[in-house]
């Protein structure tokens, strides 16, 4: 009984951890699409675009450290950390887009 347990729960934890390497990666996409959505829009200024691509770039290169560090799996504190970081990245597209500066045309 312990056994089926064991590997339920183990099976429970990877599936887990899975799922969230998943949901980080569709964030990643989300945001990019809402960006060049900002862009074609006129919403986001060059500057505007530039700092935030800049904040995603830096957050997926930390990303890919921790893999690297970790065996290609991200700790529950660092996926914590990152989901922080997307959370901040993701308001400050928002208030940018809507903050009525526009891309002359």
């Amino acid at each position: 009984m312990n056994r089926v347990m064991i590997a339920t729960l183990a099976a429970s934890l990877l599936s887990a951890s899975a799922f969230a390497e998943t949901k980080i990666q569709e964030r990643k996409e989300n945001q990019q699409t809402r960006i060049a959505q900002g862009v074609k829009s006129g919403q986001l200024t060059a500057g505007e675009t530039a700092r935030l691509e800049t904040r995603e770039a830096n957050v997926n290169k930390e990303i890919r450290t921790d893999r690297a560090a970790n065996g290609g799996k991200l700790t529950a504190a660092e996926r914590r950390q990152v989901n922080r970081q997307q959370n901040h990245i993701s308001k400050s597209i928002y208030r940018q887009k809507h903050d009525r500066q526009v891309q002359p045309r």
